[in-house]
Parts: C-alpha cells; structure tokens; sequence
C-alpha cells in the first residue's frame, strides 16, 4: 500500500462508549480511552462506530460522543464518524453533525430495516456523498447486522466515480476481502482504502493486500494491533502471525458472556468494557440498555484473561 491512500490506513480503533449510571456518556472515561489510543500509536480513530454501540445512541449523545472524540484529538488523528441509521433521511442528518465539527471522513453501512434493492443502495451512499462531498466516505460491509452484502461492481464504480473513498470490510469472508483488494487492483484504484474488521486475521489481511484494520479490541490493547501493523507492513510474517496468536488469546474476553442469558452484541462489548474497566480507564462497564451485563464471575474471568494477555494499560 502507498502512504498516499493516507490518512486513512493502518490502525484505527472504533472507539467504545462509556456511559454515567443514568447513561449518559461519560466524557471522563472516554477522553481518558481516546488519549491513551493516541499514545499508543494509532492511526486514527473511529467514532460511533457498531462497538459504540450507536445503535442505542440518540442524537444528542451521537454528537456529545463526537464532540468529546474530536475535543480530546485536538487535530492530532484524521477522525472518522459512522453515520449509521436505518434510512436516507436519518443518516443526513448524522452526516450534517459530522460534518459541523469537523470530522474526516463518514462511514455507513446500507440501509437497513426496510428491504432494499442494490439501485437503492447506490443512491443511498450518492447522496451520503452529495451531502458533504469535501469528506471521504467509506462504505461499512456489515451484513451480520444490515442483512446484505455490498456488491462489489458497485463499489468499484463508487469509488471511480469519487463518491467513496474506501470500505470497512466486517463481513468475515475472506474471499470476498481478496476479491475487493483484486478489483481494486484491476481497476487501479490506489486511493481506495480497504480497512478489515476481522480483528482475529489481520495478518491475513495484510497479507492479502488490505490497508488496515478497524479493531473493535484495539480498544482494550491498541498497542497490540499497533505493532501488529508495523510487522506487516516489514513483512515480518512469522512474527505478525506470534502477534496475532496472542491476539486472538485476548479476543477470548468477548466471549466470556454466558450466551443462554446474553446475545452476542453484549457478550463482546460486555467484555471489552468489563476489560477497560478493569485496567482503569472506565469507571464502570455499564451497557447500553437493553444489553444484559456481565456479571461478577464474568468479569473475573475477564479480567484473568487481560492480565495475561494484554500489554495493560
């Protein structure tokens, strides 16, 4: 990858939310979270991001989240914003935030709730971009979540035509990463960022040609992923791939959450909470409602898993 497809590239956390007992946010917590991120080595950050939890934010907690982001950056990362909403409509109204103070770039994913057909998606991400053109807009592969796969002619043709800048891969196929990186080869998109969320093969990734990674435990061990990054990007393999193992040891905290009781959205940002506050950076690992908490065996075992896997704080 060229440094010209900066600044989005390498290492870029979506930042995690940490919320007062009457959940409001805890600006305390998260400027503490977003400055030891940046001492860690990042790349840049990634605000309301799906480990924001931003599904459950309202508005007004969406903008206090961003004002605290950027505020506690003060110009020192690109920020990106997620402007992530069921429709059209709602996602500009994300984007006019976002774009008033001063972010970077958006990241959206499709649509969803309502079903769409891929011309719908298309016009969605060209009046995302008509809204604020002078920003970089990178579509969010989420179907996990959004129930549909980005297509990837579409992509290509985007990003030709200027109207995205790159993609958030969290779809966990490998072969259709591949075949983004290969498209963008054929066409010769160089600019056009394309950014793994599958944080347990990075290396792979890397290998395979991504640019970077949007890690949602980069919260609770950036320096991990930051180093990571820096031994790819040497082609170290054997030594990304030690990296990665260890890792993948600490990924156990989001699984720590007892699945009879719990859906997998709390079960692992339950865990990257439960671990930021047990290295002291959260006052409490308090969730959105209605996301079920962990409890205090869990969070034991959370926190045995981060001491020893974990570079702390």
């Amino acid at each position: 990858m060229s440094e010209s497809i900066a600044p989005f590239h390498g290492v870029v956390p979506p930042i995690v939310t940490p919320f007062n007992e009457d959940f409001s946010i805890d600006t305390d917590s998260l400027r503490a979270q977003v400055e030891r991120m940046i001492k860690a080595g990042i790349h840049g950050l990634f605000a309301l991001g799906s480990s924001a939890e931003v599904a459950f934010l309202t508005r007004e907690n969406r903008q206090i989240v961003l004002d605290t982001i950027i505020d506690q950056n003060a110009g020192r990362l690109p920020v990106a914003a997620g402007v992530i909403d069921m429709t059209t409509p709602r996602c500009l109204e994300h984007v006019a935030d976002a774009r008033e103070r001063g972010v970077d770039a958006l990241v959206a994913t499709a649509p969803f709730y309502v079903r769409t057909h891929a011309n719908e998606i298309e016009e969605h991400f060209r009046q995302l971009h008509a809204a604020a053109p002078d920003l970089k807009l990178f579509a969010y592969n989420l179907p996990v979540s959004v129930n549909v796969v980005l297509e990837i002619p579409m992509l290509i043709r985007l990003a030709q035509e200027g109207v995205l800048a790159g993609i958030k891969d969290s779809g966990g196929k490998d072969d259709y990463t591949r075949a983004v990186v290969a498209a963008r080869k054929t066409a010769q998109l160089e600019n056009f960022v394309v950014l793994t969320g599958s944080e347990m093969t990075v290396d792979y990734a890397y290998l395979g040609g991504c640019d970077g990674v949007v890690p949602g435990l980069g919260n609770v061990d950036p320096y991990a992923y930051v180093q990571l990054h820096e031994t790819c990007r040497a082609k170290n393999w054997e030594q990304a791939v030690e990296i990665q193992e260890r890792i993948n040891k600490l990924m156990a905290v989001a699984f720590v959450g007892d699945g009879s009781r719990m859906g997998g959205s709390a079960a692992g940002l339950g865990g990257f909470k439960s671990a930021l506050h047990h290295l002291g950076i959260f006052a409490s690992p308090r969730m959105a409602p209605t996301h079920m908490p962990l409890n205090d065996d869990e969070h034991a075992r959370v926190a045995a898993i981060v001491d020893e896997f974990s570079h702390g704080v």
